[in-house]
């Protein structure tokens, strides 16, 4: 339990940053315990936690990754039937884009390559909901037990929607030109290892660029949260006495567009101020899943009558995720 905690609190969640950035702004001359003082705390505190966190995961998986090209990914896929197929799709999201948006062209080779849509439409879930860094980077903020329950939830949605999509027989709701687009396998060149590296390297520079603003507006949201918006307002709308704070916090997060790295400080400061566990994840959820410039690009793909059954089949294990974790609560804080 010692070297456990040690690489909770020390090497996940980073006390030694947190502490470091606290001395640094005493010594010179701020005062943390004040609101600036404070804000400016986590803000420094997190953006460099989360940058870390961020370049490593992204090199690690990015590494892996380059093991799983588009056409590698679709064989694997192609060997396995029903619920078994639906599985492994999910799996295969979560070594693949951290958001939404990045997912969809993936979604769409594998849909014209003849793979069933069902299992499609779960690898579209898994993939920016339960991909490899949320894991590491839940369990940097919340813990291993919460980051794990997260994961495997996330995994059951994508399963059991993609499942339900395969038997509702929808294909004749997917655009024609993306059907008529048939298989297009391109032999992936054989990569060396330091072709792997080079890749990896390259990943990490393009996901940075792409995610770092959405980082400085999550943690500056975050740390406005954290030291200035009071308790009492956070814990009047997504506290336990709000029976609708899973569903509230569902509705907020549709509209935005970000990734796990930058709502990740958003819910931690909110989980800080009272709101529930289960809200909050709730929310971050809505916002990696069901974000609103991903749904205009689906809708590009798919007929009205899918996306609606897509965005309802999210939204329901979104809010039963939600009140899961907010039962769970009580065991996993």
């Amino acid at each position: 339990m010692t070297l456990w905690n040690f690489l909770q609190k020390q090497l996940l969640g980073m006390k030694w940053l947190h502490d470091l950035v606290g001395s640094s702004l005493s010594a010179l001359g701020l005062d943390i315990s004040t609101r600036l003082g404070g804000s400016l705390h986590f803000f420094l505190y997190d953006v460099v936690k989360i940058t870390i966190l961020l370049c490593t995961l992204i090199f690690l998986i990015s590494y892996i990754q380059s093991y799983f090209p588009p056409e590698r990914s679709k064989r694997i896929l192609g060997r396995f039937h029903g619920i078994r197929a639906n599985t492994v799709a999910a799996l295969l999201g979560t070594v693949t884009p951290f958001c939404s948006c990045s997912s969809i062209p993936l979604f769409m080779g594998f849909t014209g390559a003849g793979l069933p849509l069902g299992v499609t439409f779960s690898f579209l879930i898994s993939s920016p909901m339960v991909d490899l860094g949320s894991l590491v980077l839940l369990a940097s903020i919340f813990g291993a037990k919460i980051a794990a329950v997260y994961v495997l939830l996330g995994l059951v949605i994508a399963v059991l929607g993609g499942t339900l999509i395969q038997r509702l027989k929808m294909e004749r709701y997917v655009e024609s030109f993306i059907l008529e687009a048939g298989a297009v396998d391109i032999a992936s060149p054989a990569l060396s290892q330091a072709d792997r590296l080079v890749y990896a390297k390259d990943q990490v520079i393009r996901t940075f660029r792409k995610v770092f603003p959405y980082i400085l507006l999550g943690v500056g949201i975050g740390a406005l949260i954290h030291n200035w918006i009071p308790e009492d307002f956070i814990v009047g709308f997504l506290g336990s006495g709000n029976p609708f704070g899973v569903i509230l916090a569902t509705v907020a997060g549709v509209p935005m567009y970000a990734d796990i790295f930058g709502t990740i400080p958003i819910a931690e400061s909110l989980l800080a101020k009272g709101a529930q566990l289960g809200v909050v994840l709730s929310f971050m959820m809505a916002v990696t899943t069901l974000s609103l410039p991903s749904m205009v690009m689906l809708g590009k793909a798919i007929k009205p009558r899918l996306l609606a059954l897509f965005a309802g089949i999210c939204t329901a294990g979104i809010v039963i995720v939600g009140y899961i974790f907010n039962f769970l609560s009580v065991f996993l804080l």
